[in-house]
């Protein structure tokens, strides 16, 4: 497995966490404190998941009108 696939299963993994956490912050029976520990960890996960996104980015190559790479 290449480091992209690991990259892309991690922010899945991520994503999926942090839906999670999303359904869990909509439920009935979730105290304050609980709805505080979760908002944490998905502000984390936010984050992570932002910062994993603009990496990918920085690395991705366009494609100009003379058939030349050049960084995005």
């Amino acid at each position: 497995m290449g480091a992209k696939e690991e990259k892309k299963e991690n922010l899945e993994q991520k994503f999926q966490a942090l839906e999670e956490v999303i359904e869990k912050l909509e439920g009935e029976d979730v105290t304050l404190e609980q709805s505080f520990d979760l908002y944490n960890k998905g502000m984390t996960l936010l984050k992570n998941c932002t910062r994993m996104i603009d990496e990918v980015e920085k690395k991705v190559l366009v494609l100009d009108e003379n058939g030349e790479t050049h960084e995005f």
